[in-house]
């Protein structure tokens, strides 16, 4: 007999990122992966080059520098901070730590795929809670706790759909959570949001134990390459990270191309202008055309075709990939007539734009 893997690991449909380019070879313009539209930091890509002359030695294995530089910027105790491989390292490792076989996993009908994965790799039960018009809805995560839940993701703001609950709403369900459930607020888009009422839940995090903040350098700091995340916890809760998570797990040039990164904060505002700027123009344009984009608070917008005929959401994608511009189908998130554009430069929002409108017209007449 062959080895065979635990319960739930077959049931796993594989993860695929964003396309990077059109099949044919043609010069694309990609708007697939919710990168940085301005890039990196240069005192991040600087910081990387130079670290090129320690890449013969270990990294110190807490990652102290870094978790020292991200509790200065946070004003967060360094001790509670766990670096990883991007935050889908931890995201998947809380879930190592803290699920048992058949125990359940709860997050939004439209969240991140990783959530699921991380609980079929563990042999829980991935419970997909209904949203209410594509958002999280509060009474409906409460309403499907039972006492096998253990875990409760919640991407806020969620992606893709750029969906964001408020801090009075996340504390409402965190109120309404036994003890023993870990909620894990994935804040992977949190510089972004503008709203005032928004808190990506370090406040949570200080008061309880029941409570981890995932965040990421992969979005606006525009590492994603360099694969850095961290989470903010309880003690408990780091202390187990620290116990299971691999004894080197962030390299030397990513520790200090993310330390960089949070150090230059007039790259951090200029990143949030421009996409605040575009943002607001391109949802602007596209529902210019008559098709429906939903409000976002991250980098990105959710745009909606007709379920059928030649504006149907496939006939976009590929138009748009033969004009190329490569933004994301979703159906594995459950939205099958919706493709999500990442906001880009100048000359990438202005082109996909008019690429939308000369694909909505073709077929108008």
């Amino acid at each position: 007999m062959s080895p065979t893997p635990k319960p739930g690991v077959l049931d796993i449909t594989p993860y695929v990122g964003g396309r990077a380019r059109a099949p044919d070879g043609t010069r694309s313009v990609k708007l697939s992966s919710n990168e940085s539209a301005l890039g990196a930091s240069p005192a991040a890509v600087a910081a990387y080059q130079a670290a090129g002359g320690e890449i013969s030695l270990y990294p110190e294995g807490s990652a102290r520098m870094l978790r020292e530089t991200i509790g200065e910027i946070h004003h967060l105790d360094p001790e509670r901070i766990v670096c990883g491989n991007g935050s889908d390292e931890l995201i998947s490792l809380l879930a190592h730590i803290y699920l048992s076989p058949r125990d359940e996993v709860l997050f939004t009908e439209h969240a991140f795929l990783v959530y699921r994965i991380a609980a079929l790799a563990n042999s829980a039960i991935p419970v997909a809670v209904p949203e209410k018009k594509r958002r999280a809805d509060v009474d409906a995560v409460i309403a499907a706790v039972t006492p096998r839940t253990r875990l409760v993701y919640l991407a806020n703001p969620n992606n893709p759909t750029g969906a964001c609950l408020s801090g009075a709403e996340v504390r409402r369900l965190h109120a309404a959570l036994p003890a023993s459930a870990l909620l894990v607020l994935d804040a992977a888009y949190a510089e972004y949001v503008q709203r005032e009422d928004y808190e990506p839940g370090t406040e949570l995090v200080s008061r309880f134990d029941n409570v981890v903040m995932t965040r990421t350098f992969s979005k606006i700091y525009g590492l994603a390459g360099m694969r850095v995340g961290w989470a903010y916890c309880p003690e408990s809760v780091a202390d187990a990270l620290n116990r299971v998570r691999g004894p080197f797990n962030v390299s030397v040039p990513a520790q200090r191309a993310a330390a960089a990164a949070l150090l230059d904060r007039d790259h951090v505002k200029r990143a949030v202008a421009h996409n605040d700027k575009w943002k607001s123009w391109i949802t602007q344009r596209i529902r210019a055309t008559g098709l429906r984009a939903d409000d976002s608070e991250g980098n990105f917008v959710l745009i909606h075709f007709p379920s059928q005929g030649p504006h149907a959401a496939l006939s976009a994608d590929a138009f748009l990939t033969g004009r190329g511009y490569i933004l994301r189908p979703v159906a594995n998130y459950g939205l099958p007539h919706c493709l999500r554009l990442t906001i880009g430069d100048e000359d990438a929002n202005r082109g996909v734009a008019a690429a939308l409108a000369e694909f909505v017209a073709r077929d108008s007449r």
